[in-house]
This record gives C-alpha cells, sequence and structure tokens, in this order.
C-alpha cells in the first residue's frame, strides 16, 4: 500500500489477485502509458525515439494481445468491445509502422497519438470506474 497525497491510497493488491491474464496486460498499459508520455514529450526521428517507439509498439501490442484473453465482459459470446479495440490496436500498430518507413510521418504521428490517446487514455478511463479493478487499485 501506498500513501499519496490527499489521503489517496495505492494497493496493487486488487490487481494482483486478478486472474490471469489481467495484471499482465494491466502492467503493460501503465508502462506503455509512461513510455508512450515520455515519447510524445521527447525529440523526434532521433536514435532515442525509434528505440523507445520499438519499446512501446512492443509493449502495445501485449497489451492488445493478452486482451484477447481477457472475457471479464462478454456481450457476444466471450467477446467484448474491447476485443474489437485490441484487433485495432494491432492494425494501428503495423499501419503505423509502415508509415514511419515510407516516410509518411505526418501519417505516422496521426496513427501513434491516436492510439495513446484512444487506445491507452480513453479505454484506461473507463477501468477506473466503480467495480473495475484499477479503480480499486486507485480509490481502495
Amino acid at each position: 500500500m501506498l500513501w499519496l497525497s490527499g489521503g489517496m491510497v495505492l494497493s496493487f493488491d486488487p490487481l494482483f489477485a486478478a486472474s490471469s491474464p489481467i495484471p499482465l496486460h494491466a502492467l503493460l498499459a501503465i508502462a506503455a502509458l509512461a513510455v508512450g508520455a515520455v515519447q510524445m514529450l521527447a525529440a523526434k526521428g532521433t536514435r532515442w525515439h525509434r528505440g523507445l517507439g520499438y519499446l512501446w509498439i512492443t509493449l502495445m501490442a501485449g497489451v492488445a494481445v493478452s486482451g484477447f484473453f481477457i472475457h471479464t465482459i462478454r456481450w457476444i459470446g466471450p467477446f467484448s468491445p474491447i476485443h474489437a479495440l485490441s484487433v485495432l490496436t494491432l492494425w494501428t500498430l503495423v499501419v503505423a509502422m509502415a508509415a514511419a518507413r515510407r516516410g509518411d510521418i505526418a501519417r505516422h504521428r496521426k496513427a501513434m497519438r491516436a492510439l495513446f490517446f484512444q487506445a491507452l487514455i480513453l479505454a484506461g478511463a473507463f477501468t477506473l470506474l466503480p467495480g473495475r479493478i484499477m479503480h480499486s487499485v486507485l480509490f481502495g
């Protein structure tokens, strides 16, 4: 347990008590959020940018693939909209990398920013709703 300012308590116990692969999925997403934030602020086109970019792509692919094995929300059989987001994430990673290799930096930037804000920030915000594991981690 970690006490934060304002009396907020951070405890990873609910996350680590969750069934596999939820802890891995969440930890990969948290790591991708951190690396992605650094990427947003760092200089572009450098070796550092490329190296962190490959790490971020690997983390995001891990988040997407691990998401295929999570079935806590079921809308159509074992599937939910999160599974469609996983497919879209993997596709967008391929499109973004291909754009960068072709030199289409505008498309690369647009795809990567969309992934960061929609797949991590927006989708991550839904994990903070009451009753969800990350809500318990952050708010007890």
